[in-house]
């Protein structure tokens, strides 16, 4: 008599395990899509457009959160999205901000009339490009309001904002902090 008492004893606290193991998933599936979502999101680099400063196939960690309480600044790598392909996300530096002024003159980016240093791009000329599909820029640009200019820092091998213009804040995703992958490029910007 004892046996079956104790046998109906255990089919509770079985359940319980596996309902708890169940819901220990679930706690922690829901907290890395917010993560992910709303903090910081990993990425792959699939082009050389930011070339030397990351490289083909690298991965970084960009975060979310400063993002909802200004917008990106200059000097800023940032991800966005790509205004040609939806659901691609794009990665460059950010230039200049809404109410700047961008000119390209003898292969030099100047912003309010004042020459960039870009040690970044390794020298090279950052020359306009011709434009996507129905769009048209005339330099010196002013950047329209809620808008960022963007530029990879491989000049001669991005389309960026010479290209598509002016990126909407609200298409940036997040803020480039650090490469954790290969773990000889393991660093900050």
């Amino acid at each position: 008599m004892d046996s079956g008492r104790h046998a109906k004893e255990e089919q509770p606290g079985l359940f319980r395990s596996v309902l708890s193991f169940i819901l220990m998933v679930a706690i922690v599936f829901v907290a890395a899509w917010l993560l992910r979502s709303f903090v910081i999101a990993p990425y792959k680099i699939p082009s050389g457009s930011m070339e030397n400063t990351i490289m083909i196939s690298d991965k970084l960690f960009a975060e979310k959160v400063s993002y909802y309480f200004r917008g990106p600044n200059p000097g800023e790598i940032v991800t966005f999205e790509d205004p040609e392909v939806e659901g691609r996300t794009l990665i460059k530096r950010c230039i200049a901000v809404a109410g700047q002024t961008v000119d390209l003159i003898d292969g030099a980016v100047y912003v309010d009339g004042q020459r960039l240093d870009e040690p970044y791009t390794n020298g090279q000329p950052s020359n306009p490009l011709s434009t996507a599909h129905g769009v048209s820029l005339e330099y010196p640009y002013t950047i329209p309001e809620g808008h960022i200019w963007v530029m990879g820092d491989n000049r001669q091998n991005s389309a960026d904002s010479r290209y598509f213009g002016a990126i909407s804040v609200e298409k940036v995703t997040g803020h480039a902090v650090m490469i954790y992958w290969p773990v000889n490029r393991v660093g900050t910007f």
